[in-house]
């Protein structure tokens, strides 16, 4: 997958993440974390699978150098869909870049790729950030459930 360039001088490059990333991805992780504190061994180790191309894309937006946020996500066969459907793992924006087309840039890049992969649909759960959702096309469909194990 080939890096978008910014489209002017104050948007960042999105692009697939690389290891020399992980420090500064794992940076922005911290932030996201609200029920889970990410450990930096655990963290390390799972980057550096989810980096290589498989079914899952991590992408970054970087800009002066500096990672201003990152999107996880995978792609899977279905019954249900009738075939391959991509699922937003994790979207995390900085809080001082929210506001400036960051996550929706790396949401439109993830969507190309997951539409280069045969995907049917894009799927996530979200808490607190369904306006921004809605906002560039989604719509809710689902509750979501966990246990923790």
């Amino acid at each position: 997958m080939e890096p978008q360039e910014p489209n002017s001088a104050t948007s960042p490059a999105i692009r697939p993440a690389q290891f020399a990333d992980l420090d500064q991805v794992f940076a922005v992780a911290l932030e996201f974390a609200t029920s889970f504190r990410p450990e930096k061994e655990v963290f390390a180790s799972n980057f550096c699978r989810l980096i290589e191309p498989h079914d899952a894309l991590t992408l970054v937006a970087e800009q002066s150098g500096q990672i201003k946020g990152y999107l996880l996500g995978f792609d899977h066969d279905t019954f249900f869909a009738n075939g391959r459907v991509a699922w937003i793992e994790e979207l995390m924006v900085r809080k001082e870049q929210r506001r400036n087309g960051i996550g929706t840039q790396l949401v439109e890049h993830f969507e190309r790729w997951a539409t280069s992969r045969g995907n049917i649909l894009v799927a996530l759960a979200t808490r607190r950030a369904a306006p921004f959702y809605a906002a560039i096309g989604y719509e809710e469909s689902a509750t979501y459930y966990r246990k923790l194990l």
